[in-house]
């Protein structure tokens, strides 16, 4: 697809979920290296404290005020473990993708042509969301000019999907966020200074990660906060320095939050997918 790499990430004992990503992915004629994903549960704070993990100072989840749990302590790892890999073997251009996602439609043709054109344009970019939660759905993005669906990134959750420079893998490493470590959800837009909380971005010095987002998205959740089925490795754990204390998220709350997002989300990109759509049906007829 022009990527380097394409990496999926999957814990080891989510078997159902690994062999459901490389079948679609297969049926899609889409390769990809599977990279298991550091288990929370499985870190203890002596392992923590080896890797000169600390979490920075003060934070909270800002919807429910618990502290990073181990699921999310994990999820981060293994981000990180990939940021790493992109810079130790060069990778100009990679494409991350979690085991918990669904394709839209004509997806490959779709994540094609936006990284052609962003190439041709010569766009200054170190990620691209293909997947996330928009968490300010209350004013429109800034489109990208001469690039069809493409917006600069504001204020997002989730790591569902994304493209990855090498320069922004860089950026993230040089930022050390092992040592004031939050979600890596909420580390992505501290980095392109787009995060409501200030204490959180001061920490760090260089927050000039070029971000943007696929406008409409071209992957989601196979699940929502709610849906029967749905599990969560990240949400729903440990505090990450106390086993005792289990956390869990006010479902009836986030699903609420999420149905209000995706409403206001669908309204205002309805007309573009539609014309993506049409785009493609044009070209197909070429």
């Amino acid at each position: 697809m022009g990527f380097d790499e394409v990496f999926m990430i999957n814990l080891v004992r989510r078997a159902d979920r690994r062999e459901r990503m490389l079948r679609t992915l297969d049926e899609q004629e889409i390769s990809c290296k599977v990279v298991a994903a550091v288990d929370g549960k499985a870190l203890n704070m002596s392992d923590i404290d080896s890797m000169g993990i600390k979490m920075l100072p003060g934070y909270k989840d800002p919807y429910h005020g618990r502290p990073l749990t181990k699921g999310e302590l994990g999820c981060f790892l293994s981000h990180y473990n990939i940021w790493k890999e992109i810079v130790a073997r060069g990778l100009q251009t990679s494409l991350v993708l979690e085991d918990d996602l669904r394709f839209e439609v004509f997806f490959k043709r779709r994540l094609q042509a936006l990284l052609q054109e962003v190439t041709k344009h010569k766009l200054d970019w170190d990620l691209i969301y293909i997947g996330r939660k928009r968490m300010q759905v209350d004013h429109p993005e800034k489109s990208v000019p001469n690039i069809h669906n493409l917006v600069e990134a504001d204020y997002s959750y989730w790591t569902l999907g994304y493209m990855l420079s090498l320069q922004g893998a860089q950026k993230l490493l040089m930022a050390e966020p092992l040592s004031k470590m939050l979600p890596v959800d909420e580390f992505l837009p501290v980095m392109y200074d787009k995060h409501p909380v200030s204490e959180y971005m001061d920490p760090f010095e260089h927050r000039d990660l070029q971000a943007f987002s696929a406008e409409p998205l071209l992957v989601y959740p196979t699940h929502y906060t709610g849906d029967a089925g749905y599990i969560s490795d990240t949400e729903t754990s440990v505090v990450w320095d106390n086993e005792t204390v289990k956390t869990d998220w006010d479902r009836a709350r986030s699903r609420k939050t999420q149905e209000q997002g995706e409403l206001s989300f669908e309204a205002q990109n309805s007309d573009v997918l539609q014309s993506e759509l049409e785009n493609v049906s044009a070209r197909d007829e070429l």
